[in-house]
């Protein structure tokens, strides 16, 4: 097994030059690793909606920025690599507390990536959400 190709810090620097709204947002990259990534958010008040629970669109986010970093633990730091489908079920209603996103990489191809994600409330064993998803990469060289 190979090393990750970017590191906790290189994603976060990547996301903070090309996508600074997710740190404005509160998403952290808690963890790299070969086609893995992890991320995490301590919800704020626009993103609890009626209920007292998330949002679905803020778990979508998670989902998504979570996926969009297991491929690039495997591609290196690609910021053009974009989302070409991604579908989430919500399995329960989370609770209003941080929540914490796992991607792994299914699938690698040269144009095209294909993974899974689970969301879980912070602590909890049982996720409140899974995604799958596919990013399109681009042409390299």
């Amino acid at each position: 097994m190979t090393a990750s190709k970017l590191t906790v810090e290189g994603f976060a620097d990547l996301l903070a030059t090309h996508m600074p709204q997710v740190g404005k947002a509160g998403i952290r990259v808690a963890a790299m690793g070969e086609g893995t990534c992890t991320m995490r958010v301590e919800p704020s008040g626009d993103m609890i909606r009626a209920g007292g629970t998330l949002s679905g669109p803020s778990m979508f986010a998670l989902a998504d920025l979570a996926l969009y970093g297991a491929v690039l633990s495997r591609i290196g730091a690609v910021p053009l690599a974009v989302t070409s489908q991604m579908s989430i079920n919500f399995l329960r209603k989370p609770p209003v507390k941080p929540m914490v996103a796992e991607a792994r990489l299914l699938r690698l191809g040269k144009r095209s990536a294909y993974g899974e994600i689970l969301i879980f409330s912070e602590g909890e064993a049982d996720p409140v959400a899974h995604a799958t998803g596919s990013y399109a990469i681009p042409a390299q060289g």
